[in-house]
């Protein structure tokens, strides 16, 4: 298999927490408690009718939004094939996500990755990157078996940084620990560093019901809490970015 990638039972919550710290021009700092989905996309939690509401998958919240007809699947399956890479019948896509929480969903970062079933190792992996404007761009990275790799940025995240600068990534999904680290680099200098990591545990009804009282609305409080860092920067009198003009949905 390789290196960073042991997959845990699917489908798997991971509880843990989220990190950012931002190093240049000025220093600032946060961490939270936070929990993921680790699921198959083809195989997505059934849960009953008094449970949906902690957690909804939605392919309208993904990649193309689901116009190819065929789902997520169906999604990444066109986007690798713009790639020049064929996704096979027996290929596993796990997608590490936020889900839907009473209707709402705001997911900075999902990871896809893909699975050959035959020799369990990784094919390929999508960053799909959200941000608070509404839009969304998924970055094919090419991964090593050290689960590290690294791509130009090219999206519009944060008004306070512009669309230059390389993403480097590391990953890695064991039975213990999930984690992805996300640095920004930008002529030799990190200018900041994001990490989710937590440990997964099976996504059982008992485990959904804690997980959903311990961290309650917690796609709210994501959301709130980026325009929360993002006015104590203003404050702070970091400059601002203007935002480019871009379609919801850019594919690279």
């Amino acid at each position: 298999m390789t290196g960073f990638l042991d997959l845990p039972p699917l489908p798997a919550l991971v509880v843990g927490e989220v990190s950012h710290t931002r190093r240049v021009p000025l220093h600032h700092t946060f961490r939270q408690r936070a929990y993921q989905w680790l699921v198959d996309v083809d195989d997505l939690p059934r849960l009953p009718w008094w449970l949906r509401p902690l957690a909804g998958f939605r392919a309208a919240d993904h990649l193309d939004g689901g116009r190819s007809g065929g789902g997520i699947r169906g999604d990444v399956d066109h986007l690798l094939a713009r790639h020049g890479t064929t996704l096979d019948p027996d290929d596993r896509i796990v997608m590490l996500a936020n889900a839907r929480v009473f209707g709402h969903v705001f997911d900075p970062l999902t990871v896809f990755v893909v699975q050959r079933r035959d020799a369990n190792t990784c094919k390929a992996v999508i960053f799909e990157v959200h941000n608070t404007y509404g839009g969304r761009h998924a970055y094919l990275i090419d991964i090593d078996d050290g689960g590290r790799g690294e791509v130009e940025k090219v999206f519009y995240v944060s008004p306070f940084n512009d669309v230059s600068g390389t993403y480097a990534v590391r990953l890695r999904f064991a039975p213990d620990q999930v984690s992805v680290t996300v640095g920004l680099d930008r002529s030799g200098d990190r200018i900041l560093t994001a990490t989710t990591r937590g440990v997964p545990e099976p996504a059982t009804r008992r485990s959904l019901l804690r997980v959903g009282l311990t961290h309650a609305l917690m796609t709210y409080r994501v959301s709130l809490m980026i325009r929360v860092h993002g006015i104590w920067l203003w404050l702070r009198r970091l400059p601002i970015v203007p935002r480019p003009s871009t379609t919801k949905e850019v594919v690279r």
